[in-house]
């Protein structure tokens, strides 16, 4: 056989000394390791064989849930504190495709807030990229750098305490962003 078809098992890795397999006998190996973990018979067929159902109470220890799982799979804190990770377009997506007045909630938060700065930080940009040129100098340089580094500071703090909020499932509210959010999207 060709050696493409064959590998060696260190005995340091795989109990049982080195020996050499061949793909069927991996296979063999892998349908048995399956059987042992669904917990079927060598008579039964594995695909027919169905995991174990879950325990209904949570093991001692474990966290309740602190929301409700949807159809998707995300609780709403969850989908909440997704609705930042990207900034204005993860609140768009989430904005679009979630119905919970939670999600949409954040959602619409995270448009106006990452949106408007978003726009506020291309203006500045603008600005002051054309004011260094047209006034040449250093000092338009230096304060440029300094409100862009002002505001990256702003935007992250906002960006990390937004998520954490939402994922303890506050509906924490940016003063102006917020009511510019009701007034654009509705109230949530």
């Amino acid at each position: 056989m060709s050696p493409a078809r064959h590998f060696w098992y260190s005995p340091a890795i795989f109990p049982g000394g080195p020996r050499c397999l061949s793909a069927k006998n991996v296979e063999h190996q892998s349908i048995q390791a399956l059987r042992s973990v669904l917990r079927v018979a060598p008579s039964q067929s594995v695909t027919s064989a169905t995991a174990p159902p879950a325990p209904a109470v949570p093991p001692p220890g474990a966290a309740p849930v602190a929301a409700a799982v949807t159809q998707s799979g995300l609780s709403e804190n969850v989908a909440g504190l997704l609705c930042y990770v990207f900034g204005w377009v993860t609140g768009l997506i989430f904005f679009l495709i979630d119905k919970r007045p939670f999600v949409r909630f954040h959602a619409s938060q995270s448009i106006t807030l990452f949106g408007g700065l978003h726009i506020l930080y291309f203006i500045l940009g603008l600005v002051l990229g054309i004011g260094m040129f047209s006034f040449g100098g250093f000092g338009t340089l230096g304060f440029g750098w300094a409100l862009f580094s002002l505001l990256d500071l702003i935007i992250f703090i906002a960006w990390i305490l937004l998520m954490v909020k939402a994922y303890q499932g506050e509906r924490f509210r940016i003063p102006i962003a917020a009511d510019l959010a009701e007034q654009i999207f509705g109230k949530s």
